[in-house]
């Protein structure tokens, strides 16, 4: 799995943030049984940077903790069969599976922690098993599917033994 990870805001944990966010991704995947090597971009954010780009894709001028930009559609959540019809989700040069991109703003991982009682690991972690998911095709906006959704953030987080 390539990972390409961008600190614009020179963010820093008191623990190994970058390993974590490599370690959720390549566990989404491997749980979700994704067939391919994979390429992930991720940009740590300040509140401000997500706002813009939240007000520019989504026209909601606020910060949030997470924006997914899935490259695939899916007929139904972590369904790869179908991903070599689509055009350009493979890397020309790599042969791996484009997934997408996620922007998490560090300041709402902080704020989020806080407001949860659980640590600033936890909560980077569960963002980014969120976005993984969102990129391999879930969604929460219906309520089966914010269930479902749900519960495979938990299991996920489980396997990796990550706790609040």
């Amino acid at each position: 799995m390539t990972a390409a990870i961008e600190n614009e805001v020179q963010a820093s944990f008191d623990f190994d943030w970058e390993a974590l966010i490599r370690r959720c991704m390549e566990g989404a995947l491997d749980i979700e049984g994704c067939p391919y090597e994979a390429s992930v971009e991720v940009i740590l954010t300040d509140n401000e940077g997500i706002r813009e780009i939240n007000r520019d894709t989504r026209g909601i001028d606020a910060p949030t903790d997470v924006l997914s930009f899935p490259m695939a559609y899916y007929e139904s959540p972590a369904d790869f069969d179908g991903l070599e019809d689509q055009d350009d989700v493979f890397d020309p040069d790599s042969g791996e599976y484009m997934l997408g991109s996620m922007m998490i703003s560090c300041e709402k991982v902080r704020s989020q922690a806080l407001e949860y009682g659980h640590s600033e690991m936890r909560e980077l972690a569960f963002l980014v098993v969120h976005s993984m998911l969102h990129l391999m095709g879930y969604d929460h906006i219906e309520e089966n599917d914010r269930i479902l959704m749900e519960e495979r953030q938990r299991d996920i987080l489980d396997q990796l033994g990550i706790s609040r």
